[in-house]
Order: structure tokens, then C-alpha cells, then sequence
């Protein structure tokens, strides 16, 4: 897995002062994409074990309220065959800190209705993501007034709450 970068001090992707680690690779393409570099699985540098120690060493003050993974695509398979190992250490180490995820995925029809049959990562992966960010961006539906999203097509779902009770649960900023 390649990664595009990493933000050490993010308010733009969650809520807080956050860790953001922007993955390679994307087969969505969105029209008007605000990271179309990402889309190339080969884009950036290797992601590395000292990247993972880099990631975890910038969760630790007490400040950071988490970690968003974006892209790219986190839940391409690759992508979360890569994250893994990271998000199990993450949870280990910072229990109280909560992950958000972007994904042009859609939560019940490609995630839990796919992906979860296909890719045994997909279970571990949801288990240790507090809020996911679903849906393609469409520039046509395009809203700059939303919070934490860029069209308003997309949603923000509790995963943890959405997965215990089987139906979807959204988010809302307070």
C-alpha cells in the first residue's frame, strides 16, 4: 500500500485536532475530485512500519482527538489490508481516541452488503472505525455548507451503532 500523505494536525476531516493519513488508490474517479493524484495505487511513498510508528508517535498528545483515514480509497481491498495491522495498534494504544473513515463506498449496499461476504479484512476494519463518511462525491450535488462532507449525497454514520443494531445510524455534529 502507497500513502499520498499525512496530516499531522487536521481540522478539516472530524471533528477536533486529528491525525489524517491520506491512502493511494481509488477506482471511484469522482468528476471534480479534490485528490485525483490519489487515484493512482503506485501515487506517493511506500507505507512502511516507521509510517505506522510515525502515525501512532503523532496520536499521542492529548489533543489529538483522533485519526481519519481518507484518499484515495481506504476500503479498497489493498488499502485495508494495509490499514489493518495500524488501526489494531491504534485502538491498542488509544482506546479513548475515535478513527473516522472516508469512503466513496455506499455503507449498506457495498460494505455490509459486499464487502463483509467477500474480504475477511472488512469485519476487523468496521470493528476499530467510529464514523464513516459514505458515498461517492458528486459535484453536482456539491454543498459547501455541509459539515465534514462535500456533497449531499454522502452521510455520516456511526459505524459501532449502525453494526450492533443492524440498521444504519447517523452522526450529527453538535
Amino acid at each position: 500500500m502507497n500513502y499520498a500523505e499525512i496530516k499531522k494536525c487536521d481540522v478539516a476531516n472530524g471533528p477536533g485536532v486529528r491525525v489524517s493519513l491520506f491512502v493511494s488508490g481509488c477506482t471511484h474517479h469522482c468528476k471534480e475530485c479534490f485528490n485525483p493524484e490519489t487515484w493512482d495505487f503506485n501515487y506517493g511513498m511506500p507505507f512502511t512500519a516507521s509510517t505506522e510508528e510515525e502515525i501512532i508517535k503523532y496520536m499521542e498528545p492529548e489533543y489529538i482527538k483522533g485519526l481519519t483515514l481518507l484518499g484515495g480509497e481506504p476500503l479498497e481491498h489493498c488499502n485495508q489490508q494495509g490499514l489493518l495491522p495500524m488501526l489494531r495498534k491504534v485502538k491498542q494504544i488509544y482506546p479513548e481516541k475515535d478513527i473516522w473513515c472516508f469512503t466513496g463506498y455506499d455503507f449498506e449496499k457495498d460494505i455490509t452488503g459486499r464487502m463483509l461476504g467477500e474480504w475477511e479484512e472488512t469485519k476487523e476494519m468496521l470493528s476499530y472505525i467510529d464514523i464513516m463518511v459514505d458515498g461517492e462525491f458528486m459535484a453536482d450535488k456539491k454543498d459547501l455548507n455541509l459539515v465534514f462532507k462535500g456533497s449531499s449525497n454522502q452521510r455520516t454514520i456511526k459505524v459501532q451503532e449502525s453494526m450492533a443494531c443492524g440498521e444504519t445510524v447517523y452522526w450529527e455534529a453538535e
